[in-house]
């Protein structure tokens, strides 16, 4: 791994990480470095001090220090425009599908460990179905071969 510390045309300093110098290069290429502060794609590396660490294995230099972004936007993105726009699209697939499952599936609640052995061993009918189960009963239930999924949980869930 290498850490470049970056610049935008609008002279917003960062870092970022990359798995090799070949790496950056290939994504700045394909503009998919951006600045976290402003959005910008025309990122360029900053003057980098090198590390250099002497036979002793201790550090003949002290570690450059990270350089300072000029906002004060904690909650500036990370992510390129090109992974948000596919991180939404994914979240909202996932959101369409746990909304048909709520829709069309019966809320068994606290039953479903009982409820789907049921259907599996064919005591009952099968329909769909969907409730609570926890880690050990959903282990359980896919060690006898009953055929279970969870129902995707998005992050605005939690709030």
């Amino acid at each position: 791994m290498i850490r470049y510390n970056l610049r935008c045309e609008r002279g917003h300093a960062f870092e970022s990480w990359f798995q090799n110098s070949s790496a950056y290069e290939s994504q700045e290429k394909r503009r998919l470095v951006s600045c976290p502060a402003c959005g910008s794609a025309k990122v360029e590396r900053a003057i980098m001090a090198p590390q250099i660490v002497s036979k002793k294995g201790g550090d003949a230099a002290p570690p450059a220090p990270p350089a300072p972004v000029a906002s004060t936007d904690v909650a500036a993105p990370a992510s390129t425009p090109l992974m948000m726009a596919q991180e939404r699209e994914l979240r909202a697939k996932l959101k369409e599908l746990r909304d048909h499952i709520v829709k069309n599936a019966d809320n068994v609640g606290e039953r479903f460990p009982n409820e789907a052995r049921k259907m599996h061993y064919g005591d009952i009918e099968h329909r769909p179905i969907y409730g609570e189960a926890s880690p050990e009963e959903a282990r359980s239930l896919i060690d006898e071969g009953v055929e279970v999924s969870p129902l995707p949980v998005l992050p605005e869930d939690r709030n």
